[in-house]
């Protein structure tokens, strides 16, 4: 059994608007379907089980998102060797994830030129995935920045292999300067990197890690509903191979940052800071729910207005949300001045075994009256109305033999009675006999 800390009240799933939540894709029949991707089934596993496919093959992972994008989207799409291949379902998650917070009103809307939503897709890679998806999925449109060469070449191409989509997609190169900032290097990387060099040590030495997120990205008078975020994970190369079960490729860039994800969803909040009427929400996904704890944190000291987080479930991979915003909620959340309901367990003690229920309810508003309560019974109803008015006495537990009522949930601190004092309960006829106490409940 889990213990305490490690059960789960409401385990995450799938987001429920996600197309898969309630239909997996079904391996077999997108293989008969298209024959380039029925080249890499597997037989299932078990007798009466789904076909699947061999995670740690690329060609195969890669092939799956091209049929899924394809078959359940309308998109066509394809990714050079070695570049990072999205999971379709979990991409969604995020893109749902983000029309709920559009939706929720939990900040108001900023004003946009245009009636669209429209988002900035930090790093959009040579997938485009996000775009993608956003827009095809919601109508959204999109600005999708990225800095490598490669990466900014097949986003395009992407986008201009799906016609309908075209004009809701801009692909941005992060290092050609904007005029909301001043960017030192304009320069697209791994330019210099011979092909098929992706692991470069000192790919992100010197002013590489000071290439633009946000803050020279972004346009004067720019505007955007949100912005999103597949943040380099890890910190060296070694520690993103880790997982030999998967291969959803991944050149350094895309997959390496100096102090990891933390460091890199830092620089957003720090971009974030200067641009807080630019953006309705900035979100961003992280991997480690240690980093989230510590990230959560820093949004507090800078004094953002609204944090959210939600969690990402797709297989046994475990991804969070993080979004945060600066402007000024909507709707305050005030505290209702109406007593909520509720409901507490206490024992009546000193009574023989042969009393009765009808002994009991009588014995009850005994105590009550005797504490200088406004007591009454109901007989109809079989329950005690109380009313503890503010000089009335305390209920507390002591040895002697005469009947008494303690609360269970604070008998020490008197917390029950001062909690209760001024307030109308009801005592009702729901108890059951243990040793030699009644429990009303």
């Amino acid at each position: 059994m889990l213990s305490k800390k490690r059960r789960r009240v409401d385990p995450p799933t799938i987001h429920p608007r996600n197309r898969y939540s309630e239909n997996p894709p079904d391996f077999a029949l997108l293989g008969s379907l298209y024959p380039s991707f029925q080249s890499f089934l597997l037989p299932p596993r078990r007798p009466g089980g789904r076909a699947t496919i061999d995670w740690s093959d690329f060609n195969a992972t890669r092939e799956l998102t091209r049929v899924l994008l394809l078959h359940d989207h309308g998109v066509h799409w394809w990714i050079p060797d070695g570049q990072l291949c999205p999971t379709v379902p979990n991409r969604s998650n995020y893109i749902h994830w983000l029309q709920d917070l559009l939706s929720s009103d939990v900040v108001p809307p900023i004003q946009i030129s245009e009636e669209k939503v429209r988002g900035f897709d930090i790093g959009t890679g040579a997938n485009c995935i996000y775009p993608l998806l956003g827009a095809s999925l919601l109508g959204w449109s999109f600005v999708g920045s990225d800095v490598t060469k490669i990466a900014l070449e097949w986003a395009r191409k992407n986008v201009q292999s799906n016609p309908h989509l075209s004009e809701l997609i801009e692909i941005r190169n992060a290092c050609v300067p904007s005029s909301s900032g001043k960017i030192e290097n304009d320069v697209v990387r791994g330019e210099e990197a011979p092909e098929g060099s992706t692991h470069n040590p000192n790919m992100w030495s010197g002013c590489c890690s000071e290439l633009p997120v946000l803050v020279g990205v972004i346009k004067d008078g720019e505007k955007f509903d949100f912005c999103m975020c597949n943040p380099p994970f890890f910190e060296s190369v070694e520690e993103a191979g880790l997982n030999p079960k998967t291969s959803c490729g991944g050149t350094f860039e895309e997959m390496v940052f100096p102090g990891g994800e933390q460091a890199f969803i830092t620089r957003i909040i720090d971009d974030s800071l200067q641009l807080k009427h630019s953006f309705r929400w900035f979100t961003s996904m992280v991997g480690r729910k240690a980093n989230l704890k510590f990230l959560v944190s820093k949004l507090h000291e800078v004094g953002v207005s609204v944090v959210k987080t939600t969690e990402f479930v797709q297989g046994h991979t475990a991804r969070w949300g993080l979004a945060w915003s600066f402007l000024t909620p909507a709707k305050k959340f005030i505290a209702s001045q109406t007593p909520k309901r509720s409901h507490n367990s206490f024992m009546l003690e000193g009574l023989q075994r042969q009393v009765g229920a009808f002994q009991v309810l009588k014995s009850v508003e005994s105590f009550f009256l005797a504490a200088g309560a406004s007591c009454k019974s109901d007989l109809s109803s079989f329950c005690v109305n109380v009313t503890l008015s503010e000089h009335a006495g305390e209920l507390q537990k002591n040895d002697s033999d005469t009947s008494e009522i303690t609360s269970s949930h604070a008998i020490e601190s008197n917390n029950f009675q001062h909690a209760l004092k001024g307030l109308p309960f009801r005592i009702s006829d729901h108890f059951s006999y243990s040793f030699n106490s009644w429990r009303m409940l």
